[in-house]
């Protein structure tokens, strides 16, 4: 059986692209990797004959097509993490899911403010309120997240979960950015920088 085949943008800029990445790297998972740059003439050009909806990251597997990082989780923690990707307690779970998906749907300001550029070099960031507010919002859900789950680790859940892998590019751009955080999540920035996949990352994206 051929190998899963992981299209995603440049690792300077696709955030979104990280999150699936990051996981399939942890959990030592085999696939191929293709990279359209972001913007450019070749995403153009090739993005249709990989993604139904024109962006990615997406998930070629066996026949499927998987869009949307935070689906190609979900397929790849049935398919190839053993259902290791959540947390084996069910109350760790749930939290872990609704923390993921409010990361997936919210925090546009964050967003926004604080776009994803793992080269970014300059002074540190003076949020504007609304961004603010969302640094504040995403520091509260890891200091819960650790103080009731993650005693058993350095990651949100204890072990490296998908809200880590969703989480990521945040931690990220916090570094890129210059905020200033809470010990708690400034310890998490740490773990999660440390990471070899995140090394390997950030230097594939100094090297663009």
């Amino acid at each position: 059986m051929a190998l899963p085949v992981l299209v995603i943008g440049d690792k300077r800029k696709s955030s979104w692209s990280l999150r699936p990445w990051l996981a399939l790297k942890y959990f030592d998972v085999a696939f191929d990797e293709v990279l359209l740059p972001l913007d450019t003439p070749q995403f153009r050009e090739q993005i249709g004959r990989w993604s139904p909806t024109g962006k990615v990251p997406v998930l070629h597997h066996d026949g499927m097509v998987v869009w949307d990082s935070i689906a190609i989780l979900e397929y790849a923690d049935e398919t190839f993490f053993g259902r290791r990707g959540w947390p084996s307690n069910a109350a760790a779970r749930a939290h872990a899911r609704a923390v993921s998906a409010e990361m997936h749907a919210g925090f546009a300001a964050l967003r926004r403010e604080l776009s994803f550029d793992l080269t970014r070099r300059g002074p540190a960031l003076v949020p504007g309120e609304e961004a603010a507010a969302d640094i504040a919002r995403v520091q509260r859900l890891w200091r819960e997240a650790r103080t009731r789950y993650g005693r058993g680790g350095e990651f949100l859940f204890g072990g490296f979960s998908i809200a880590d892998a969703m989480y990521a590019p945040v931690a990220l751009r916090f570094l890129s950015y210059g905020i200033t955080l809470d010990p708690t999540s400034a310890a998490y920035v740490r773990t999660i920088d440390a990471m070899p996949a995140v090394r390997a990352w950030r230097a594939a994206a100094e090297a663009e």
